[in-house]
């Protein structure tokens, strides 16, 4: 009975993980960028849901409407300014780990200054709430979380299946120069898909808001594990970071019940150690080819 408890929590945990490495898988994978900063707006997304629940009672599921939104214009607004200068350039995914390593330390910078250093955690009524079913509980607030995460993910996954500006994303995916030259506007694509993994960053982080405290310099954490979750599924696919949030989340929850919480977090890095060994594509990337 046991386990069937912590597959229940693991699975819950498991959506929202998908949802927070969503925009960083199709970052790379439309634009070969890998974003060290994704965790550190996750943080950001989650003050700011924090201090619309303290200070406005606009509940954190709610605050999703208003933040994705603004982080979809200043996801478009970064890329703008930070990266069309160096596209094209020989080493431009080994640069993009730079800039955005730099990018997360002033985030968390500017995070500490203006909000402080110390814990938070927004607290709606169903934070602490649970549904009983029989010898089994579910949280409610990572029910609903999870919930939220699966509305978000499906549609992200409609929109790059049915829409026009979808399918530019999904070539430019394929391969970039081919989508250049049947005219696809790869800039245009670029900025919009860099607006909707900050959008999907934001919504994360108002759900993160009322899940986990968070502070400031969380997000090296998060980043850690959401890098393991990627790579595990295949860098740049959406199924894959669905699939290996899950798996990974599962795992997790089953080490830190069987070993304590503090041996958790070896799941994801022993995972990406192993994957990196046995089948560096992940398991649903494809081999690099020359």
């Amino acid at each position: 009975m046991a386990e069937i408890q912590v597959l229940i929590l693991g699975l819950l945990l498991g959506g929202v993980y998908a949802l927070m490495a969503s925009g960083l898988t199709l970052l790379f994978g439309v634009m070969r960028v890998v974003n060290l900063a994704h965790a550190a707006f996750i943080v950001l997304a989650a003050f700011c849901s924090f201090y619309l629940w303290e200070f406005a009672g606009i509940d954190p599921l709610i605050s999703i409407v208003l933040i994705m939104p603004s982080f979809f214009v200043l996801g478009m607004v970064l890329y703008r300014v930070l990266f069309p200068r160096i596209e094209g350039t020989p080493r431009f995914t080994e640069m993009t780990v730079l800039m955005t390593f730099g990018l997360a330390f002033v985030a968390e910078g500017l995070m500490a200054r203006f909000f402080g250093g110390i814990f938070r955690s927004a607290s709606p009524p169903y934070a602490r709430d649970a549904i009983i079913l029989g010898d089994y509980y579910v949280p409610t607030g990572q029910l609903l979380a999870s919930t939220a995460s699966l509305v978000l993910l499906l549609g992200l996954w409609a929109f790059l299946k049915f829409t026009r500006t979808g399918y530019g994303v999904r070539a430019t995916m394929q391969n970039r120069d081919a989508a250049q030259i049947v005219g696809v506007d790869v800039r245009r694509v670029s900025t919009i898909s860099f607006g909707i993994g900050m959008a999907m960053a934001g919504a994360a982080g108002a759900l993160v808001s009322f899940l986990f405290p968070f502070f400031p310099a969380r997000h090296w954490q998060w980043i850690a594990i959401l890098l393991s979750l990627i790579v595990l599924g295949g860098m740049g696919s959406l199924k894959g970071a669905v699939v290996g949030a899950l798996l990974l989340a599962v795992v997790s929850s089953f080490v830190s019940h069987t070993l304590g919480p503090v041996w958790a977090p070896i799941t994801f890095f022993g995972a990406l150690f192993l994957i990196l060994l046995v089948r560096p594509q992940g398991l649903f990337g494809k081999k690099a080819r020359v």
